[in-house]
């Protein structure tokens, strides 16, 4: 909306990168039809840091868009971004979060810890976020820790085109984990294919101790579905024992590519023909395996963004 229509009484819409994902908030501001508003970042010696907007957001609509994904300045960038949004009198604030970093702490599993995700919820509340743009969160019951709206977008939006354009011959869908079967399920259901579970026992965080597979493998292209990839151990260690099973091929589609420690490296050592993720994270200069295949979430934020302002419903981005 350019600034005569801001002056005869309608609210504005402005989009803001954080540091952490500002390739990304560039996409989507362009797929969107606009430009990136001008930021200014001052960093103290010590660490702090200080983020101003160039430009007047006063009385428009402010779209925030970084992922807060590790490390936790990503995170307090956006609060502090949406502070300053507040204090500039925006109309209203809306945080863009393709990744929603901190989701896996979403409930007690032990005593004597906290809940992260919920206490990241509260913080932006507290710092006048309005509303808030997220896509396949670690667990769908995220959206009721918070007291305003929350878009949930999924990923099958853009991996469903894909998985048809592989036009492979016998494909299963997988869950690399329990946790994960809600999710390869409804893949299955949707496409009328088979579903394999797997089954597997950490001894410790981040380290899998065995894993056992529930399902026909054999002969099968399976695609193993997960909503995010850390050290890759668990769905690697999949991958293998799925292609000594009797598997035809092993791919995994996963839109958050935390991607941590050896993850790289015991990517591209493993079975797997190809890992599918999104650019929720970016991922590191000079990728070390040719095994991944990135698509673009932009297109899918950018039409959400249009509909919400446009008092459209966003159903249609859900494709199951």
């Amino acid at each position: 909306m350019n600034s005569s229509e801001k002056q005869n009484g309608n609210s504005g819409v402005q989009f803001f990168g954080g540091r952490g994902s500002y390739a990304l908030a560039e996409k989507i501001a362009t797929a969107y039809g606009t430009k990136l508003g001008e930021t200014t970042f001052l960093d103290f010696s010590d660490g702090e840091f200080q983020p101003s907007f160039e430009q007047s957001v006063r009385g428009d609509t402010v779209y925030l868009i970084q992922s807060t994904c590790p490390p936790v300045e990503n995170l307090f960038e956006l609060l502090l971004m949406a502070d300053a949004a507040h204090r500039a009198s925006a109309y209203k604030i809306v945080a863009v979060v393709p990744y929603f970093g901190w989701a896996r702490q979403d409930r007690k599993d032990k005593s004597r810890v906290p809940i992260g995700a919920k206490l990241v919820a509260n913080l932006m509340q507290t710092a006048h976020i309005d509303r808030v743009m997220t896509m396949d969160l670690h667990a769908d019951q995220i959206q009721g820790f918070f007291e305003i709206p929350v878009d949930h977008l999924y990923s099958s939006w853009l991996f469903d085109p894909y998985i048809k354009s592989l036009d492979l011959e016998n494909v299963a869908f997988a869950s690399p984990d329990i946790g994960g079967s809600k999710r390869a399920s409804s893949y299955a259901r949707h496409y009328g294919l088979p579903l394999i579970i797997c089954h597997k026992v950490r001894i410790k965080a981040n380290e899998v101790d065995s894993m056992t597979a529930i399902g026909d493998v054999e002969g099968k292209d399976v695609i193993l579905l997960d909503d995010l990839i850390d050290t890759a151990g668990t769905i690697t260690k999949a991958a293998n024992m799925m292609m000594d099973m009797g598997a035809k091929s092993v791919r995994a589609m996963v839109p958050h590519a935390v991607l941590s420690g050896p993850a790289y490296e015991r990517i591209d050592k493993s079975a797997i023909t190809e890992l599918i993720v999104s650019d929720t994270i970016p991922l590191k200069q000079n990728v070390p395996t040719k095994k991944i295949h990135v698509l673009s979430v932009a297109e899918l934020f950018a039409n959400t963004i249009r509909n919400v302002n446009e008092h459209k419903s966003i159903s249609q981005n859900y494709v199951f």
